[in-house]
């Protein structure tokens, strides 16, 4: 549970609430390249990772041992976020694209590995309930890093001071970025920390076996995986529904905070306490699933979670300055003055509400209808798999995004299309059976 404590605030403050929204509202010329570079960079490294996690997790279960592996991608993780802090103005916007997606990749393989020793250490009937507690637990360690960012380094333009009023920390100056730029190192910092329970404390079972013989035996194992899975309906129809939805989920959490600022000219300041909200509803949201995923299984929790994102994010697209719901609401240009002072901000963040209400519980009960649906000594390869589905067309919505946003020259256009995949995601996750491993034919209900 302390892996996702310590590996949640790379997510909150590097990609969705801080150092994504600088990124395009600040680095670049405009708002729709920077949205555009920022999606494309997406794409790339949710390429990368669907091509060569189910390789590493099958590696995995013949090397055995987890944490190696953890620590390897850790340290390539810490290096690249601390490489964010020279993303000043007018940067090269390539470059830092590429250090951020480096950061993304080695992130994403180290879940992979810390995900397939859940079912080494827990017992099936509590994997949804742990998931849940751990993904809370990692929300509320964004959230910490994420309120230290805006109440002593992010200051107001108009000021000079931060949420608190005082001067920022170290000297930090806000017109050369150096508030958003500082989340990296941060984030570095925290994960370098956190992570060492999880390497003291958590038993690794495994035999040790030469690298270069388990690579083969990885190899070969995982195309009898891909086979294997083709011919499990169950598992397959689960791994394609998540492959869809998965990718709304990652597009609207890496745009989603850029979008807002953009749109609404948002700060820092203003973009940080959004993402504290979030990030307060989705830990009171996890531990309330937890126990829901207990009474009413991880398909049920995973299905409200989806349509809450849907309604979500049709909600944030229907709404601009001065109106919502496409103009059927308006409200008028009145500013109240302080943090969110028009309605139509206002607005916007009832719609984010639900969207941190949801997007906890629509990734720790796939986990958990995941762990529940294979057994541990195929865990390794599964959750390989499980992170090529999550990943395997992540490229697909942000490159929409982007391609949408870039050829229109319209943020919300762009933003649109991510309503399509959780709306398919939904539709092909209903005639899922959970468990997944059974027939298909057996009705979902009575599972």
């Amino acid at each position: 549970m302390m892996f996702d404590w310590a590996a949640q605030p790379f997510f909150t403050v590097v990609t969705t609430f801080i150092f994504g929204p600088y990124f395009i509202s600040r680095m670049a010329s405009d708002a729709a390249t920077g949205q555009a570079a920022w999606g494309y960079g997406i794409a790339a490294g949710g390429f990368l990772i669907a091509v060569l996690s189910p390789v590493l997790g099958s590696i995995a279960d013949q090397t055995g041992p987890r944490k190696p592996w953890i620590g390897f991608f850790a340290m390539i993780k810490i290096a690249a976020l601390c490489g964010l802090w020279f993303a000043a103005p007018g940067s090269n916007l390539v470059l830092v694209v590429t250090v951020f997606t480096l950061a993304a990749v080695a992130a994403e393989f180290s879940i992979v590995f810390n995900d397939s020793m859940l079912l080494r250490i827990v017992p099936k009937a509590d994997i949804g309930r742990v998931s849940n507690l751990a993904w809370g637990l990692g929300y509320l360690g964004g959230m910490i890093v994420l309120i230290f960012i805006i109440a002593f380094l992010a200051a107001s333009p108009e000021t000079g001071k931060t949420l608190i009023g005082i001067e920022p920390l170290f000297g930090l100056d806000p017109s050369k970025g150096e508030d958003a730029r500082a989340s990296g190192p941060i984030s570095a910092l925290w994960y370098a920390v956190f992570i060492l329970p999880m390497f003291l404390f958590t038993p690794d079972a495994g035999e040790r076996r030469a690298m270069g013989t388990a690579v083969r035996d990885g190899l070969k194992e995982l195309k009898s995986t891909l086979s294997e899975v083709r011919q499990r309906a169950g598992i397959f129809r689960f791994l394609i529904a998540r492959m869809i939805y998965q990718d709304g989920v990652n597009a609207l959490l890496a745009l989603g905070g850029g979008f807002a600022a953009a749109m609404f000219d948002w700060s820092i300041t203003e973009i940080g306490v959004y993402g504290i909200l979030l990030n307060v509803v989705a830990i009171f949201s996890c531990l309330y699933a937890s126990r829901l995923d207990t009474q009413l299984g991880s398909k049920s929790v995973v299905m409200i979670a989806i349509i809450m994102l849907l309604v979500a994010t049709v909600g944030i697209v229907s709404t601009g300055p001065g109106y919502t719901f496409f103009g059927a609401l308006g409200f008028g240009g009145t500013d109240s003055g302080g943090l969110f002072g028009t309605q139509a901000e206002k607005a916007y963040i009832a719609f984010g509400l639900l969207i941190g209400i949801a997007f906890g519980p629509v990734q720790a009960s796939s986990r958990a209808y995941m762990a529940r649906s294979v057994s541990k000594e195929e865990a390794g390869r599964y959750f390989g798999i499980y992170a090529l589905a999550g990943r395997a067309t992540s490229f697909l919505a942000p490159f929409m995004v982007a391609s949408v946003t870039a050829a229109s020259g319209s943020p919300r256009l762009g933003i649109a299309t991510i309503a399509i995949f959780f709306a398919v995601g939904l539709y092909v996750l209903w005639t899922t059976p959970y468990p997944a491993d059974q027939s298909s034919g057996k009705p979902a209900s009575a599972l």
